[in-house]
């Protein structure tokens, strides 16, 4: 994987709502109609998750697509304000913001674990046309799209619970490589380089991110539920699964309750015996389907 380093040194930090957020903008052409993918990461990680996939998606040299990924407020390189209440719906702001700012009027969507779920409340605005741009499409890899489907952790139940300060603040390198170890699967665990890279970001910027702070998204799932959960039943736009069966957290549980609940998406595909991260586990097969559901709306097949 690349190193933190060089992955800094591909972007730069933006003022977006008076915070200083992380963007990596690549590919752009300056051709309006240029296919732009627009990537956001997971909990409780960085968007540094894409490096392995951003290769294979990026269309060169036959088809150069514009790729731009952040680091959410509080997480990797961008700002981690203290004693921040933060919300799916800020987050959801600040990629608008970060949108409207690099002058995107239309791009596909993909989106990891807790960018899901600021996905889903992105998609809820553009239902109801109050959403910035126009999307194309929307590409959700394992994360908890429903309150009731989600498997959590025992670290984060914790963490998520009136004593979560505490443990924050007694989380070593150890704990955390043990506890982010859990999601990935037995045969696709990064090596310790990689998994010290993880901890460098998790301490960006001098101190400990606010684990505890920000995953209150898990309890922003139960309060907005329906919203959340309409927000896919009702899009018009093409919509894709990828998932990795394998996760104990939102893996084929978490897909077979989709399809009972809402509907076949417009594209799915289940990769057995790969876990919560796949885009980092399994980034050929990732890429390979995220291109053919591409190809499929280029060909007008929705």
């Amino acid at each position: 994987m690349i190193s933190v380093s060089h992955w800094r040194e591909r972007g730069k930090c933006y003022k977006v709502k008076g915070y200083n957020i992380f963007v990596i903008d690549e590919g752009e052409t300056g051709d309006p109609h240029q296919e732009t993918i627009i990537m956001i990461h997971g909990f409780p990680t960085s968007s540094r998750d894409w490096c392995q996939i951003w290769p294979l998606i990026d269309g060169e040299p036959t088809k150069a697509r514009r790729l731009i990924a952040l680091d959410l407020l509080g997480f990797g390189v961008s700002q981690k304000p203290r004693k921040h209440k933060y919300t799916i719906m800020e987050q959801a702001d600040i990629v608008e913001a970060i949108i409207k700012q690099k002058r995107v009027n239309q791009f596909h969507i993909l989106a990891h674990d807790y960018g899901d779920t600021v996905a889903q409340e992105l998609l809820a605005r553009q239902n109801a046309n109050q959403g910035v741009g126009k999307w194309l499409s929307c590409c959700l890899l394992n994360g908890g799209l429903f309150a009731e489907t989600h498997r959590p952790l025992l670290e984060q139940k914790i963490l998520s619970s009136p004593i979560g300060f505490i443990f924050n603040a007694l989380i070593t390198r150890n704990i955390f490589i043990k506890s982010l170890s859990k999601t990935f699967s037995p045969e696709n665990r990064p090596d310790s380089k990689d998994m010290s890279s993880f901890w460098e970001l998790v301490n960006y910027n001098g101190y400990l991110m606010d684990f505890h702070r920000l995953i209150k998204y898990m309890k922003e799932r139960v309060t907005h539920k329906k919203r959340w959960r309409d927000a896919l039943s009702e899009s018009d736009i093409p919509l894709a699964i990828i998932n990795g069966s394998a996760d104990p957290i939102s893996g084929s549980h978490m897909v077979d309750y989709y399809l009972q609940e809402i509907g076949a998406p417009s594209y799915l595909a289940r990769l057995e015996n790969i876990g919560h991260y796949l885009q980092l586990e399994a980034p050929q097969a990732v890429a390979d389907h995220y291109l053919k559901f591409l190809s499929h709306i280029e060909n007008n097949k929705y």
